[in-house]
């Protein structure tokens, strides 16, 4: 039998995965990158994107992340996110609106600050990146 990865996924609502994988894709910062079993220690930024956990080469769970902390160890690999959700949980439509929103908020700014502009900007990404999840599945 293959060696597993522990790995948790905790959001601020709730606990969206503890379970034992053959390996994680998380989108970090810098890049997507995956996490086998006996990993070397590691902690990085997530940008928005998708988590992808494997068994053999076939993705069996999608989890959308708005951006957050991970971390290897030799527990296994955590994921603390400031928003998730499964991908099959969201709706097409209100990804279209959410973005567009967050778009018309942009455009509707008089001089906005550049922390206001930045958290604005961070919307965008955000609701770009979800839009993306639900629309484009790979």
């Amino acid at each position: 039998m293959a060696e597993k990865l522990a790995f948790e996924l905790v959001a601020p609502e709730r606990l969206l995965a503890s379970l034992e994988a053959e390996m994680v894709v998380a989108p970090g910062a810098e890049g997507d990158f995956g996490v086998l079993p006996q990993h070397a220690p590691l902690v990085a930024l997530l940008r928005p994107g998708v988590i992808r956990v494997y068994e053999g080469d076939k993705v069996t769970k999608r989890v959308f992340v708005a951006g957050g902390f991970a971390e290897v160890n030799a527990r296994g690999f955590s994921i603390l996110a400031e928003e998730a959700e499964p991908v099959e949980e969201i709706d097409a439509e209100e990804a279209r609106r959410r973005l567009r929103d967050a778009e018309e908020d942009l455009a509707d700014a008089r001089e906005p600050s550049e922390a206001e502009r930045r958290r604005l900007e961070q919307a965008i990404e955000i609701a770009r990146a979800r839009l993306e999840a639900v629309e484009h599945p790979v």
